[in-house]
């Protein structure tokens, strides 16, 4: 497996399959994309998992986190959160945050993020914002 930096619109058939396949393309393209950096985790040269970082006023916001259904529970996920963790400590960043889903609270919470909020709700899928300190 390798994680490298890839371009927004490398992420969107995987957003799109994994996390909104009811909603258009165009639903999982954010408006802010531009200014983000994403990454992707590669599987034989296959890309089966990306993320997109974007950072403001030293605080750095992870969105549309997806992994492909037949690569998850193989450490792909955790390799890399781990790797986008490291590298945001590298860039001295202090905070790392983001809106889990309820059914991921779990895998958040073993990298020591935090539910900082109540229940809400995007679409009828419940989220909490969870957020580690990073320094």
């Amino acid at each position: 497996m390798q994680i490298k930096s890839i371009s927004a619109e490398q992420t969107l058939a995987i957003r799109h399959q994994v996390l909104w396949p009811k909603q258009s393309v165009e639903f999982c393209r954010l408006e802010d994309d531009s200014q983000g950096m994403h990454y992707g985790a590669f599987e034989n040269e296959k890309l089966v998992c990306v993320a997109s970082i974007f950072i403001s006023n030293n605080s750095a916001r992870l969105r549309k986190f997806a992994i492909l259904e037949p690569y998850r529970k193989q450490g792909i996920g955790t390799a890399m959160l781990k790797h986008i963790i490291e590298q945001l400590r590298a860039q001295q960043v202090s905070d790392f945050w983001c809106d889990a889903r309820q059914s991921a609270q779990t895998f958040y919470a073993k990298f020591g993020l935090t539910v900082q909020s109540e229940l809400f709700y995007k679409k009828d899928v419940p989220y909490f914002q969870m957020s580690l300190a990073l320094r």
